[in-house]
């Protein structure tokens, strides 16, 4: 029997990485059931989700660079208009964070540090990504999507 991601992320707020929402979007036959309980809970209004704005800017650019207008659009309206999930600012509070993130972990990459920090600035106990490469970060649990497959 596999776990399931809902039953590790804790209290509060939980930040999503932009694999989720590629995931979630384009139907990934492994991790839509694993993603899928996020998204169906933010619209219930029983979960809350957070992401950085940069996931915005990241999930459209492959659409837009294949002409894929109806992909760039199904993408924008669940960031911008979904019920329970809240992108972000990257304003110059989440930037102090994510420099101090990026001072502290040397490693770190600055899109994963704006993520990270966006997280934290909102008071998330968790954070849904499929990153290997992110350190632990005190006071966040970072939950890996394909620690959920099935097999």
């Amino acid at each position: 029997m596999t776990r399931e991601l809902l039953a590790d992320l804790g209290p509060g707020p939980v930040a999503i990485d932009t694999p989720a929402v590629i995931y979630f979007i384009e139907r990934h036959p492994e991790y839509l059931p694993i993603v899928r309980p996020l998204f169906v809970g933010a619209d219930a209004g029983a979960l809350a989700l957070v992401t950085s704005g940069l996931t915005l800017l990241e999930v459209l650019v492959v659409p837009l660079r294949a002409g894929r207008q109806d992909l760039a659009a199904r993408y924008e309206a669940l960031l911008t208009r979904s019920r329970g999930l809240r992108l972000a600012s990257i304003g110059p509070d989440q930037l102090r964070a994510a420099a101090f993130l990026r001072a502290r972990f040397p490693a770190l990459r600055t899109p994963d540090a704006l993520q990270l920090s966006a997280a934290l600035t909102a008071g998330c106990s968790a954070f849904v990504t499929n990153d290997r490469r992110l350190p632990a970060i005190p006071g966040l649990r970072i939950l890996q999507v394909d620690d959920y497959r099935g097999g």
